[in-house]
């Protein structure tokens, strides 16, 4: 959520850069600033009025004392009367505060100033790209062939059970699955984070804290006796552990590492792009969340990109890392990129993280402020996450790639996890 006082005092930079995410929010601008004129206006008069109130309560006291009982009950009802106007002008300032916070959590955040204006993710910068390109043998499938195969992964059970897009993992399929988890951890505690186990439903205030609402209510699965959501990433609930809470700069940076299950509903998703494991309702994920000082959050990002790198680097898998453009941005990031990984049964590239700066957009929303040491004044901190990584796509990519004559080989940096080299 941008914060007020930028867009009173950047209302046409505000405009312009929100341009770069196809976004035109010229009109929702103006009504912003009438609303925050307005709601200034009558926290004026109210202030005024309380500072004249408390100046005759002062005097009615004198007057007593001085034994001028009639001028002091003159004063008292005086007194009254602007309390009683106080109160009106009070009971106009609740609704019209929620009018504005509606208004101004409809503007997404600002794109960073390397974002390219695009419309897709044909529009998105190539950064770079690393691996090597498997050769697979005549007879090679995609990894829906591969799981019923060697039955690892049964997707027809899931639906019995559940529904479409809740595959239940099997045998070597369950130990690859947990071996990745864990991987996945252990390189995250030897990059600094500490491992948390957030629970994998949050409330609406812990929604609204990262984003998620009122923007994607509609992606996310509701428990509406009790008003909780199940979680669509680990991003949620550990950035808001910081929710409502003022750090000191010495404590930044803060870095977290969770893996939970996440739950998707992605409404509208068919066809041969999403099938399989490319996409799900339900998959596992390990997240990298870090609360960053501003002077150094662009530091921290390229961190983190560094080390979603290194984790498909030594799982041996080509990929590829994007730098999207405004248009295929999310409503809340400032800057994010994407990583690919080749997937080669199905020659084309899947997606298996997003590793994301949002600035102070969530952190203005969570209240999360910080301050340096000796300073009364608080700050906004920079929040960021990564997937690292999301695991449905990494499986399929492994699966495809490694298969040969015999079986699928398992990547050499996962055998002491899984317990075994190869699938068959």
């Amino acid at each position: 959520m941008l914060t007020i006082s930028l867009i009173r005092e950047k209302k046409e930079f505000i405009a312009e850069r929100l341009k770069v995410k196809n976004f035109d929010a010229k009109d929702l601008l103006e009504k912003i600033i009438a609303l925050d004129a307005e709601r200034r206006d009558i926290q004026t008069r109210t202030d005024l009025m309380q500072g004249e109130a408390n100046k005759i309560a002062k005097e009615v006291g004198a007057l007593m004392m001085e034994g001028k009982k009639s001028e002091a009950e003159a004063a008292k009802e005086k007194t009254y009367k602007l309390k009683e106007e106080i109160k009106a002008l009070s009971e106009k300032l609740i609704p019209l505060d929620e009018q504005l916070k509606n208004e101004i959590v409809k503007l997404p955040n600002l794109p960073h100033e390397s974002v390219a204006p695009g419309h897709g993710a044909d529009d998105n910068v190539k950064v770079r790209e690393g691996g090597v390109m498997p050769s697979l043998p005549e007879n090679a499938v995609p990894h829906w062939d591969l799981i019923k195969k060697y039955d690892i992964i049964d997707f027809d059970l899931g639906i019995k059970l559940t529904g479409a897009g809740f595959p239940v993992y099997k045998g070597k399929g369950a130990r690859l699955e947990r071996a990745l988890i864990n991987f996945f951890l252990d390189e995250a505690g030897k990059a600094g984070y500490r491992e948390v186990m957030p629970p994998i439903m949050v409330n609406e205030d812990s929604g609204f804290g990262t984003g998620q609402l009122p923007d994607k209510e509609g992606q996310m699965y509701h428990a509406s006796i009790d008003n909780f959501y199940l979680i669509p990433t680990a991003e949620v609930p550990i950035t808001n552990i910081y929710r409502d809470v003022i750090l000191n700069a010495s404590e930044l940076p803060i870095k977290n590492a969770g893996y939970t299950p996440c739950f998707r509903r992605e409404a509208g998703s068919w066809g041969a792009h999403v099938r399989g494991l490319n996409r799900l309702h339900q998959f596992d994920k390990v997240e990298i969340v870090q609360i960053a000082h501003p002077d150094h959050s662009y530091t921290a990002l390229e961190e983190m990109v560094k080390h979603v790198e290194s984790l498909i680097s030594k799982l041996n898998l080509p990929y590829r890392i994007l730098r999207l453009c405004g248009g295929d941005m999310s409503f809340t990031s400032a800057l994010t990129y994407d990583f690919e990984v080749w997937s080669a049964a199905q020659k084309r590239w899947l997606e298996v993280s997003s590793t994301s700066n949002f600035e102070s957009f969530q952190s203005n929303r969570l209240k999360c402020r910080f301050r340096e040491k000796n300073e009364k004044q608080t700050r906004l901190v920079h929040t960021l996450n990564g997937s690292a990584l999301a695991l449905p796509r990494i499986v399929a990519a492994i699966l495809e790639n490694n298969q040969t004559e015999k079986g699928i080989m398992v990547p050499e940096i996962l055998v002491p996890y899984t317990g075994f080299s190869i699938i068959d």
